[in-house]
């Protein structure tokens, strides 16, 4: 059995600026690494055994601050919790997007995204069978994971806000 801590990155600039980031790098305001702090201490007595972060350096940049407590241990990276690639929505301002009419064809679809998290939680298990594993990925590939292991539609799965933590046990 395998425990997972599924963590949302912290705030970031374009987060607060209302820009879709999709699989942009992404940098942590001020406030984005204060929220990261907070999992930090609440994740201080924990016992984690591996530490994981999308590739994306927003989800870096909140790993390595929930991970100091535990010795900075090296943090596992992986582009399977690459957040959604928006295509042509990403770097737009989010209230002025047509989500109704004009989705652009080269936005990665749903059926893409679930496989990798449906990727993402058997290598989990595989590669880490009955440890405890941190992960920070994003916004919609964390619902998209949770999709997968509760299998429910993406629409039943609460939005995480940013670096709220959430435990499922695989």
């Amino acid at each position: 059995m395998t425990k997972l801590f599924l963590v949302r990155h912290g705030e970031t600039v374009d987060n607060a600026a209302q820009i879709l980031q999709g699989q942009e790098q992404g940098e942590l305001n001020e406030h984005g690494r204060e929220q990261a702090r907070e999992v930090r201490d609440k994740m201080r007595g924990e016992k984690i055994d591996v530490f994981v972060a999308s590739d994306l350096k927003r989800a870096i940049d909140t790993c390595r601050i929930i991970s100091e407590p535990h010795g900075c241990p090296k943090i596992v990276t992986t582009p399977l919790l690459r957040e959604r690639d928006w295509g042509s929505f990403t770097g737009k301002y989010i209230p002025n997007l047509d989500w109704q009419n004009n989705w652009p064809d080269d936005i990665e679809a749903l059926e893409h995204l679930k496989s990798r998290a449906q990727n993402f939680l058997t290598w989990l298990k595989t590669t880490y069978p009955d440890k405890t594993v941190l992960a920070v990925g994003h916004g919609i590939i964390n619902k998209a994971i949770q999709s997968v292991y509760f299998n429910k539609p993406m629409n039943q799965i609460m939005k995480m806000t940013n670096a709220e933590v959430r435990v499922l046990i695989l």
